[in-house]
């Protein structure tokens, strides 16, 4: 006899992507607070909008993906970082605006949804948002052999954080004169993977998991590094009419494209190229024949955030930072110009 037509036949198989979901709910409830009104598996989540201690609250959105970067997780076997990049990414795009996150949305997407891997990038998201207290209030996960191809996985998230209006940022009175501060990045983070990906193991030919001299360990650990969350050790900054006027959060289009976006009319960027050394990972890539211009606008360089402060203050709040274990360093200064970023040394 033969099979009877189905979803499983066609190749959806809703018992396994349950199964997944299944294993997850525990991780989810992990993160909710009092604020978190619903339960998983709900048609919505929904979240007490209520904050008392914040005057006039504005609630900042912002939603991305990971990218390529999943392609070398499924090759590697190593999901739950790529759990904590989409989490991290997020956060971190608020936080340019002076928000903090209240709660994340997540995008499973793949062309056959396997329990485990589903399971630990979950985990990989709800331990994210445990360390910054925000709720995993809900997601979708996609099964679509037709979309995908077989064994590839899409991630993205949504995040919703909220701000006092005197505290959004950037603030415009960023003008000539005010430093900029920068953050070390911990990789890639999450942009230039397709670049990246093609120098190290088709130009290079380098083996994933050999220890190589100049990384100072595997090319897959410097490519899965995950993508730093800076709200821990920024945050205590941000107090409304504070030292800080503006934050970058260094993406896809490098301090090229970045650093322009916190700038108001009027104003340029000075970054000095000697104030750091970049990290060994992006002198590989440059070594194997990429371009500067090229490397400048794909890649963060070594470089995560960019504050704009009080010239005053740039000192104490490297300080600050350092002691909460970040790399920092005056990078470079505001200038007049027309929203674009000049390099020097």
């Amino acid at each position: 006899m033969e099979r009877p037509i189905d979803y499983a036949a066609a190749g959806v198989d809703l018992a396994r992507a349950q199964a997944g979901l299944a294993l997850a709910k525990d991780l989810i409830r992990s993160t909710h607070n009092p604020n978190v009104l619903s339960d998983v598996g709900e048609f919505g989540g929904m979240y007490l909008a209520s904050f008392p201690d914040i005057q006039a609250p504005v609630l900042v959105a912002s939603i991305d993906g990971v990218g390529t970067k999943t392609m070398l997780a499924v090759t590697q076997q190593h999901f739950e970082g790529i759990g904590a990049d989409i989490v991290n990414h997020c956060v971190n795009d608020i936080l340019a605006q002076g928000a903090r996150p209240l709660f994340f949305l997540d995008y499973f997407g793949a062309s056959r949804v396997e329990p485990s891997a589903f399971h630990h990038v979950l985990k990989g998201v709800a331990e994210a948002c445990k360390a910054v207290g925000c709720a995993l209030l809900g997601g979708e996960t996609a099964e679509m052999p037709d979309v995908y191809t077989n064994g590839a996985i899409e991630l993205a998230g949504c995040i919703v954080g909220v701000v006092p209006r005197s505290g959004r940022l950037p603030r415009p009175d960023i003008r000539p004169g005010d430093a900029l501060i920068a953050l070390g990045s911990s990789g890639l983070h999450t942009n230039g993977y397709t670049l990246a990906r093609r120098v190290v193991f088709d130009v290079l030919a380098l083996p994933p998991d050999e220890p190589h001299p100049a990384l100072s360990r595997t090319p897959r650990e410097a490519l899965l590094a995950t993508h730093r969350c800076y709200l821990q050790s920024v945050a205590p900054l941000l107090e409304p009419g504070g030292p800080v006027k503006g934050i970058a959060h260094i993406t896809g289009g490098g301090l090229v494209d970045n650093v322009p976006r916190m700038l108001p009319e009027g104003c340029s960027a000075l970054v000095d190229r000697s104030t750091w050394s970049e990290p060994a990972l992006f002198r590989v890539i440059r070594e194997a024949g990429v371009a500067d211009d090229e490397m400048r606008h794909v890649f963060n360089l070594g470089v995560g955030l960019v504050l704009a402060v009080e010239p005053s203050e740039a000192l104490s709040i490297s300080e600050h930072l350092q002691a909460h274990g970040e790399q920092a360093w005056q990078v470079g200064e505001v200038l007049s110009g027309d929203r674009e970023v000049r390099f020097s040394g």
